[in-house]
C-alpha cells in the first residue's frame, strides 16, 4: 500500500502569473474591489456636483448672492469644486493603496503557507 503523493500547492504569486484559475479569481477580486471603489467615489462626487444646480433653483435667492461681484453660483462651481475633486482624488488614491496592500497581505499570507517543494 502506498502512499498518494499530494499535488504540491502553488503560491499565489504564481497562480496569478501563470494565469491559473486561481490566479483569475485573485485578479478579478482585486479588479472588482477597486472598482467599486472607483464608482462609489464617482457616485460621490457627480451626487455633490448634480446638487449644486438642484439647490440653487430651489432657492433663487442664493443665485442671486455674489461674493466680491462674483455670483455665488460661479464661484462654486467654477472655483470650490476643485478642492472637492483633489480631495476625492486624494482619497481614491489612499484607499486603492490600502486596497492593493491588503491583496498584496492575502496573497502573501498564501505563499506562507505553501510548504517548500
Amino acid at each position: 500500500m502506498g502512499a498518494t503523493a499530494r499535488p504540491a500547492r502553488r503560491s499565489g504569486t504564481r497562480e496569478i502569473d501563470e494565469q491559473t484559475g486561481v490566479g483569475e479569481v485573485y485578479m478579478r477580486s482585486l479588479l472588482r474591489s477597486q472598482l467599486r471603489l472607483g464608482v462609489s467615489v464617482l457616485a460621490v462626487v457627480a451626487l455633490i456636483l448634480a446638487t449644486l444646480p438642484l439647490v440653487f433653483a430651489w432657492q433663487p435667492r442664493l443665485a442671486a448672492v455674489r461674493v466680491a461681484s462674483v455670483p455665488l453660483p460661479w464661484l462654486l462651481i467654477g472655483v470650490a469644486i476643485y478642492p472637492l475633486l483633489a480631495a476625492a482624488a486624494w482619497w481614491h488614491v489612499r484607499a486603492a493603496e490600502r486596497t492593493e496592500r491588503d491583496f498584496t497581505e492575502i496573497v502573501g499570507r498564501r505563499e506562507a503557507a505553501v510548504p517548500p517543494s
